[in-house]
């Protein structure tokens, strides 16, 4: 194989900058086909984004012979059936995140995977950004000595009546599709990133609870992990805040200073050791995806590692499960 031939199942708005144009600009990659249930918005992403193919079945686009590669881009109750029917397919498996709807499903995969010997990547795309490759490299030198212990903090303020009324909102807080609430479709970046900077778990524990009863999710999360490493992690996740407590900050403290940074805003680090203080900027990426998609590209190539394993997509929903109790 010398090039790896795209296509999309479910070309939705998540696919419009974030990942979609960049099949086209990572090398020896292309997209050749997306597919979505409405044939008019398929038809009219081919067309704006350059795709030669659109199809309204995804069997025909998994089955169509110039595709080998799949990007599973719908919501996550259907991550598994799409999966496994394009691993079927002999097809390469780039799947968004959270990787399934629940720990199960997401261990299935990873399993038929495996045993099919198939190449399986999950979209935990930050790891693979430089802001977050730095992390790593700073808690691994040692920058602040050694890691004692990580706290988060996620606070939103709850969707409003219109937010819950657009479609495009409201099945990320339906468990039948999205497998929870806001907090299985934000969490699982964080979560990741975790597991990547400290590695194997040790132990789970956490609390969920539904404290404004706007719709069936939990809207409120807690939760404890304590990694084989010793680095000991509590996070906090609260969907029902007030506008002014909105939050999204992450602290690595260490024996020797802390490194603070948030996950899904701005783009800077800051360390701090002593009484010295050092930021680091970084680039905003046009496409946030891509750092990500090159490297499993070269995966799929043979040219490199797995950027991030089925192995390890499921883990990540094993932690969620942990803590809502589940």
């Amino acid at each position: 194989m010398k090039k790896i031939n795209w296509g999309i199942i479910g070309c939705g708005d998540v696919t419009e900058v974030k990942s979609g144009p960049a099949f086209n600009k990572v090398a020896d990659s292309a997209l050749v086909a997306v597919m979505r249930r409405d044939g008019a918005k398929a038809e009219d992403y081919a067309r704006r984004h350059g795709v030669p193919r659109w199809y309204v079945d995804a069997n025909q686009l998994i089955n169509d012979p110039e595709v080998n590669a799949i990007y599973i881009a719908t919501p996550p109750s259907s991550h598994e059936a799409y999966t496994l029917a394009a691993i079927n397919a002999g097809k390469h498996v780039y799947v968004e995140k959270p990787m399934a709807n629940s720990f199960a499903a997401a261990a299935h995969m990873a399993d038929v995977a495996a045993a099919k010997n198939s190449k399986l990547v999950v979209a935990h795309y930050r790891r693979e950004q430089p802001r977050f490759k730095k992390i790593k490299e700073l808690t691994l030198d040692k920058a602040i000595g050694d890691v004692l212990l990580t706290r988060l903090e996620l606070s939103k303020r709850p969707l409003t009546k219109e937010e819950m009324a657009d479609p495009k909102t409201a099945w990320r807080v339906n468990p039948a599709i999205a497998g929870g609430g806001l907090f299985h479709d934000l969490a699982p970046h964080q979560l990741d990133l975790m597991y990547y900077f400290f590695g194997p778990v040790q132990k789970v524990t956490g609390i969920a609870t539904n404290q404004a009863g706007l719709y069936a999710a939990d809207d409120l999360v807690a939760g404890n992990i304590l990694f084989k490493s010793g680095v000991a992690f509590s996070g906090t996740w609260c969907f029902n805040a007030a506008a002014v407590a909105k939050n999204d900050v992450c602290e690595i403290i260490g024996t020797a200073g802390k490194i603070s940074f948030s996950v899904f805003s701005g783009d800077t680090i800051t360390v701090q050791i002593n009484d010295q203080t050092e930021t680091m900027s970084f680039d905003v990426l046009q496409h946030v995806q891509q750092p990500m998609i090159e490297a499993t590209v070269r995966y799929f190539l043979d040219e490199g590692p797995n950027p991030d394993s089925g192995r390890d997509g499921a883990e990540v929903m094993r932690l969620m499960e942990g803590f809502v109790g589940t």
